[in-house]
């Protein structure tokens, strides 16, 4: 994890590798529904619009970040693809009604707390078959709490990704 200069909380960006390896797993997002959460530098969501995602929504609490997504997204010409919200990820969840999605990727500071509140709200708004995706310390295991839908988990280094289905 850095410190950003401007003294903002510190920020810890999926690796490439990380983020090679996730798309290589979903093998498509053409034409998906797909939410960041924690969105950060917005790496993700961003390659998923390069890959043909039909819209990607960005939850960053940082409202600096959310600016830096959005104008990249800007420059990169994903404007009309794009929805970005400067809140909490877990107060985002609980108002996202009957909004669902056929990717959920999370990215939450590996000290988080509320994780098991993170995969319940995450699943509830995954549309059937859609994929939940938690990137998180390779030390966490969710399989007891979480089973249903879990499929996948991968690590690279001290990074650990679990995926979920939703049947």
């Amino acid at each position: 994890m850095r410190k950003n200069i401007k003294g903002k909380l510190p920020i810890r960006p999926t690796s490439n590798k990380v983020v090679q390896a996730i798309f290589n797993i979903l093998y498509s997002v053409k034409d998906k529904r797909f939410l960041d959460l924690f969105a950060g530098t917005g790496q993700v969501g961003i390659t998923a619009l390069k890959k043909g995602a039909s819209e990607v929504v960005f939850v960053e609490l940082d409202r600096e970040r959310a600016m830096d997504i959005s104008q990249n997204c800007r420059k990169l010409g994903y404007t009309e693809k794009i929805k970005i919200f400067p809140i909490d990820v877990l107060k985002f969840l609980d108002n996202e009604g009957d909004q669902v999605y056929d990717i959920v990727f999370a990215d939450p500071p590996y000290d988080y707390k509320y994780y098991d509140k993170l995969i319940g709200q995450s699943l509830r708004v995954l549309r059937k078959g859609g994929i939940f995706i938690l990137e998180h310390r390779y030390n966490l295991d969710f399989k007891e709490k979480f089973p249903e839908g879990l499929y996948d988990e991968r690590v690279y280094g001290d990074t650990k990704l679990t995926f979920w289905r939703k049947e």
